[in-house]
Order: structure tokens, then C-alpha cells, then sequence
């Protein structure tokens, strides 16, 4: 995906603060919520329910948290939020394109909160559909290569997943990404776990038809303040982006 998960996830790597860990903890209860609301609370019967409540465990949530919010967006308890979904879209330095996907409870609130993370930071809002047409909506399945002493091959995954068609299987360092139509998301995961592998997430997520080079680390710094400070909102769940950053640069960045 993005330059930007990368860079989200090695500065969490260095540095767990609870601040993030809450919002992170939010934003995993938002979805579940709202997948309890579409689908139904059966886990079983409501495979994008299932794959929301398994993030929510594998980021720590405790079952006691992700029980009640099951129980809300499905009815079976009061105190359930009307969740809009927002999607709002910018530009940042070097024509970076940013694509940010909200779930609020409140339009008027998100889209000053959005605004000020923007334009205080030095990127400009896009029209609609300026930026939404550069990205195309993907299934992804994340596997991380090590589990337990177990070393998993992208050969592996090939050969599980083959039946389900996917479009790609992409190294990414520490874990593979399996690319592929929205529509296959669940079959692809159901694969994976078919073959004994454990996988970290499904989500069906944005990703870039072509990347924007960012020329320097000034640039990137300044880059990466506005995708930070829209990591900070409270009603932001997603942030995609299409920037290119070379190895030096993140290495640089990495210091920081």
C-alpha cells in the first residue's frame, strides 16, 4: 500500500503511545459497530464483522470492549451511534494525492477537522472526485511472514489462495499483502486460514493507480505532518495516499 502505512508502522514499532493506542482502539470500535449494524452481531453469519472483531484482538482491544460494541451496532444494546461515512480528499506537497475516509457522528465536525489538518499543514483541499479517481477500491489480506517458528513463503500463499484468483501477493518487509477484488476479500481469507496460516487483517481498502515521487526529506517532512495531523482526528478512520519515497529519504525520516 502507501508510503504512509509503512511509515505509521515503524513509528509505532518505536514508540506505543497510549494517546494512539486509544484512537486506534476507537477507531477498531467504530467499525465494528458499524459492521454489527449492516450485517447483524452473528460473527458467523457476517463475515465483515468477523474480520473487524479479529483486528480488534489483534490490536489488544479487550473482548469485554469489542463485545459491547458488537452488541450496540447491533441493537442488542443502547448507546449505538448513527455513523456517517465521509470521504473527503486533498493534495499535499509534490502533488501527492490523499484520500481521507471518515466515520462521524457529526458532517459539520469532520469537515472542519479535516480542513484545519489540511490547509495548517500546507496541503489544499481537492474537489470531489479529483483524488478519488486515482485510487481504486481493493481487497487485502496481510500475513505476517513470521509465525511462531513457522516461516511463511509467498509460494505458500500462492498456492492457497490460487483457487480464489488474486491479483497479486506483495512483499512488504515483515508481512505479504494479498491483493485482490473486493469481492473475493472473504474467499481469499477464508483460504489463508483453510492452509493453517494466521493472518493479521482483511479489509477492503484503497489503493493508488500510479505513485507521486517526493523529491527530498524536506518535502516528506512536510508531507508527513499533514497525513499525522489526520491520523490526530478524532473522526478519521483511513488515510491513503500515493506518494513514492525513496529508501534514503525513510532512512532519514526513520531518525527523526
Amino acid at each position: 500500500m502507501s508510503g504512509h502505512s509503512k511509515w505509521a508502522t515503524t513509528k509505532h514499532k518505536k514508540a506505543a503511545i497510549d494517546a494512539k493506542r486509544g484512537k486506534l482502539f476507537a477507531k477498531l470500535i467504530k467499525n465494528i459497530e458499524v459492521a454489527a449494524k449492516l450485517g447483524g452481531g452473528d460473527l458467523s453469519g457476517n463475515p465483515t464483522l468477523y474480520d473487524a472483531v479479529q483486528k480488534a484482538k489483534k490490536s489488544s482491544v479487550p473482548a469485554d470492549n469489542i463485545d459491547r460494541a458488537v452488541k450496540r451496532g447491533s441493537g442488542a444494546e443502547s448507546g449505538g451511534a448513527d455513523w456517517l461515512n465521509i470521504t473527503y480528499e486533498a493534495y499535499g506537497p509534490a502533488g501527492v494525492a490523499i484520500l481521507i475516509e471518515c466515520l462521524t457522528d457529526n458532517r459539520n465536525r469532520s469537515a472542519s477537522e479535516v480542513r484545519i489538518a489540511v490547509t495548517r499543514n500546507g496541503g489544499t483541499m481537492a474537489d470531489q472526485g479529483s483524488v478519488a479517481r486515482l485510487f481504486s477500491r481493493k481487497g487485502i489480506v496481510v500475513v505476517a511472514k513470521q509465525q511462531g517458528h513457522r516461516e511463511i513463503t509467498d509460494l505458500e500463499l500462492m498456492e492457497a489462495t490460487l483457487e480464489s484468483d488474486p491479483e497479486s501477493i506483495d512483499d512488504t518487509g515483515e508481512t505479504f499483502e494479498i491483493i485482490c477484488d473486493p469481492a473475493q476479500l472473504v474467499e481469499v481469507r477464508t483460504a489463508v486460514q483453510a492452509a493453517g496460516i494466521d493472518y493479521d487483517s482483511a479489509d477492503i481498502a484503497f489503493q493508488p493507480s500510479f505513485t507521486s515521487p517526493v523529491p527530498d526529506v524536506e518535502t516528506a517532512r512536510k508531507l508527513y505532518k499533514i497525513l499525522d495531523a489526520l491520523d490526530d482526528c478524532d473522526d478519521v478512520q483511513d488515510v491513503y495516499s500515493n506518494e513514492e519515497i525513496a529508501a534514503d529519504i525513510e532512512a532519514q525520516l526513520e531518525e527523526d
